[in-house]
């Protein structure tokens, strides 16, 4: 039964057209919901709403979904819409009237953005792990070839000398970037929205929201309940933000790699087992891995693209629109966490090229080098300059007296 369920029935192709795959979706947000039900329902005994007998029938209920939800029997069928209405559903059946009583309090308004934000906290903690891990796997490339020097591009050219410490340092910066700012969103969102219900807050009960946000590890209550509604889609988008930023982090060290991997560059060497190969030319090794990092950071960015256009235009209070920024959201996560993964691998599966990287170094990267030699020995900077750029000007500027 769905939790609006009128005295009429809905015709199947608007039901199909408005469910959308959130039946699908949602067995993502299932333990969340689970999570944010229980602790609902110990505030619900706590204010006299459920007695001892319903609270300790509904934990056993919860406990049976999730049992079945971890053995992927736990089904969330189309005319359910979502895991919360099956949920209900299902605690309904097997609690009787304590089922009918767990949605008291709540809407399914606070009851999704509920399940959402703790559904955030978890995957940006694993982003920020994944994102530790992808630091110490550039320290371990510092620690193996940091010092083999090499040459530093702008424009796409030859500029000046630099070293594998301060090419993969610079990713490492970035990696302690995206850190802090994973913090700050996580500071934004730690907000227990459960008790706003549909963004009007809930009349007449008394609601302990303090007990459910300290119970469910949120710092602190949202306390306006149309700000509530607000902040879905607007969250979702600043999560998203955050990781377009990792992946952009990404895709420049997945360029970076894939340009040095060239056999024109020659100053990384990537293993066999993670370059895929040609249906037609034998000696193709191609870094296919790298590529599809660099491209996915362009989808991680219409994501965010996508839930901001969303959620423009919208008038405040919940409009049927947010319901589309999930799959947005979900996306760029996943994608997030698995080029994460993947980046750290062919990290530590890569080789500089000694060698290659000496011959690289050719001597014009040197001019800038050469012009400051001039200014310690008095000249000043613009006509120091503009002698390193003259190689027979140099010589004579940098002759010694009695040189011949």
């Amino acid at each position: 039964m769905k939790l609006w369920k009128k005295d009429y029935s809905l015709d199947t192709r608007i039901e199909k057209f408005t469910v959308g795959n959130d039946h699908i979706l949602d067995l993502d947000l299932l333990e969340f919901d689970c999570k944010a039900s229980r602790a609902h329902a110990r505030m619900l005994n706590a204010i006299g709403v459920l007695t001892e007998d319903d609270l300790s029938s509904l934990m056993a209920g919860i406990d049976e979904i999730l049992e079945l939800h971890e053995r992927d029997e736990f089904t969330i069928r189309e005319q359910d819409e979502d895991c919360h209405t099956a949920i209900e559903n299902f605690l309904t059946e097997k609690c009787g009237d304590a089922g009918k009583k767990i949605h008291t309090g709540r809407s399914r308004n606070d009851q999704v953005l509920t399940a959402i934000r703790l559904f955030e906290k978890a995957q940006i903690q694993e982003i920020g792990e994944l994102l530790d891990a992808l630091g110490e796997a550039l320290d371990r490339v510092c620690a193996r070839f940091g010092k083999i020097e090499m040459p530093g591009y702008t424009h796409m050219q030859r500029a000046m000398p630099t070293d594998v410490k301060m090419w993969m340092g610079s990713f490492r910066a970035a990696v302690d970037d995206d850190k802090r700012l994973l913090a700050r969103v996580v500071d934004m969102i730690d907000q227990c929205p459960l008790g706003t219900a549909a963004g009007f807050g809930v009349p007449v009960l008394d609601l302990d929201r303090e007990m459910t946000s300290k119970e469910l590890g949120f710092a602190r209550v949202m306390e306006n309940p149309m700000y509530a509604q607000m902040s879905r889609g607007k969250f979702e988008a600043i999560i998203i933000g955050a990781c377009s930023s990792i992946m952009f982090d990404l895709n420049k060290l997945a360029s970076d790699l894939t340009m040095y991997n060239m056999r024109e560059f020659g100053l990384v060497t990537l293993p066999d087992k993670i370059c895929t190969g040609s249906s037609i030319m034998p000696q193709k090794r191609n870094p296919d891995v790298l590529e599809l990092i660099r491209a996915k950071y362009h989808m991680v960015l219409g994501e965010e693209f996508k839930v901001k256009s969303l959620i423009s235009n919208l008038i405040s209070g919940y409009n049927r629109d947010i319901q589309l920024t999930k799959e947005p959201l979900f996306t760029a996560i996943e994608t997030t966490k698995s080029c994460l993964d993947i980046t750290a691998f062919v990290l530590d599966g890569m080789t500089i090229d000694e060698e290659a990287c000496k011959a690289a170094l050719t001597d014009e990267l040197y001019a800038t080098e050469k012009a400051y030699k001039l200014v310690k020995r008095g000249v000043p900077f613009r006509e120091a300059y503009r002698i390193a750029a003259n190689t027979d000007a140099y010589k004579k500027a940098t002759r010694s007296p009695g040189d011949k």
